[in-house]
Parts: C-alpha cells; sequence; structure tokens
C-alpha cells in the first residue's frame, strides 16, 4: 500500500513512521510513504499557503492554489482510492472503516492548519473526511499518523502472526478480553484458572463471554439488539 501524505510539517510525521512495525512494514516492501511538504508549492517568495477568512473572523484558512497544485500533479502520478481530509467535523475514524481503506492501494492525506483548508477544495478534491475524536488538535498529522499505523498493520505480511489482528479490539463489535502472560501469580493476583487448563474450546469460550461483558461494562453503545 502506498500513501502519500500532504502536510506543513513533514518533520513531525517522519519519526512515529520510522519505527517499529510501520518501520519493518515498509522494510518488507509492504507499506510506503511518502511526505510532501506544501510549502514548496507556496506563493511568491515567502512560499504563502493561508491567507485570512473572507466575511471575517479569527484564524487563517489554507489557500486554494498551493494544495491543488501538488494534488493535481500527485494525481497525474496515480490513481487513489480515498483522497482523505483529515477534519474534526469528518466522519469518526473506526476499526470498520480502517479494514475498508486496508483494501486499497493508493491513499492520499491531506493535513489541515489553522482554521482548515478552503471548502472548495474539500468540494473538488476531498471523497473522504475523517476525525479521530471530538477534539481539535494543531494540525492534521497526528491524525494521518494515526491513519496509517492503524490501516499499515492489518496489510498481510506486516504482523508476525496476522491473526493477532483478527482479535483486536472492535473487530467484532467487541472490546478485547483481559490478557495475561508469565508469571501465574504475581503479589496476590492469579491468572484464571480456565487459561492454564489447555482447553481449547473453553478457553475461546471464557475470551468471548469475558470480551462481550467487558464491553457491555465500559461501551454498551457498541452493542446492537
Amino acid at each position: 500500500m502506498h500513501f502519500d501524505i500532504i502536510t506543513l510539517l513533514p518533520e513531525l510525521l517522519a519519526s512515529p513512521l520510522s519505527h517499529s512495525i510501520m518501520q519493518r512494514a515498509k522494510d518488507k516492501g509492504l507499506l510506503t510513504v511518502e511526505l510532501h511538504d506544501l510549502r514548496e508549492y507556496g506563493m511568491g517568495k515567502h512560499r504563502q499557503v493561508d491567507d485570512y477568512q473572507f466575511g471575517g473572523g479569527a484564524g487563517m484558512v489554507m489557500r486554494c492554489e498551493p494544495l491543488a497544485e501538488l494534488i493535481d500533479k500527485l494525481k497525474s502520478e496515480r490513481t487513489y482510492d480515498e483522497i482523505i481530509y483529515l477534519t474534526p467535523d469528518g466522519e469518526q475514524y473506526a476499526q470498520r472503516r480502517a479494514n475498508r481503506l486496508s483494501l486499497g492501494k493508493n491513499l492520499l492525506l491531506i493535513c489541515g492548519h489553522y482554521k482548515g483548508i478552503d471548502q472548495r477544495i474539500r468540494d473538488e478534491y476531498v471523497t473522504l473526511e475523517i476525525s479521530i475524536g471530538d477534539y481539535v488538535l494543531s494540525g492534521g498529522e497526528l491524525a494521518a499518523a494515526v491513519i496509517v499505523d492503524s490501516v499499515g498493520r492489518l496489510l498481510p505480511g506486516v504482523l508476525n502472526d496476522e491473526t493477532s489482528a483478527l482479535t483486536d479490539s472492535f473487530q467484532d463489535d467487541l472490546l478485547a478480553p483481559p490478557v495475561y502472560t508469565r508469571p501465574a501469580k504475581w503479589r496476590d493476583h492469579e491468572v484464571p484458572p480456565i487459561l492454564l487448563s489447555g482447553h481449547t474450546a473453553n478457553i475461546e469460550k471464557w475470551r468471548e463471554e469475558q470480551a462481550l461483558q467487558r464491553t457491555k461494562d465500559r461501551r454498551p453503545d457498541l452493542l446492537t439488539d
């Protein structure tokens, strides 16, 4: 899978995408990420990318021209499954969306700043708008890193055990059950005996029951009738 990311702060994205699972995915050739500095397409000697709002109001807006020039260039090089704008008023990001995005080949992410991007860019180019939560960040870079990580780990061959992703929270609209490792007794806490029984069917039943109960207790909104 290939990601192109339009950003004013490429250095902010370089680190989180250059370690652990994401770096291994890139080393295996399963994932490529290209960062595109929008400032290089800015206007005039100061490389201006923003301007005041029509109608007044606090905060600057990212201009059409630099974004359009860069997006047109990237679209001439490849066809995108989605052109995604990271914005607080977008669709609430969830595991189901990550699953769908992982089936694609090329994704373009646009990181906003200031008060966001000119609406005309959204109307002209953007096919999907995503919010990672009901809060506002200084820019879309951290949200873009979340998208790349959550999608990238789903690609076949990225995780050492591909079944691991299938048992993550939210995959079946349930939270994951509690997990334990050695030692079997730590301080006054013991691992549930069922997990030490070696009886696979009973263990799986226990995990399903625990996942359901945890979801009922913590995220009942995930459960449907």
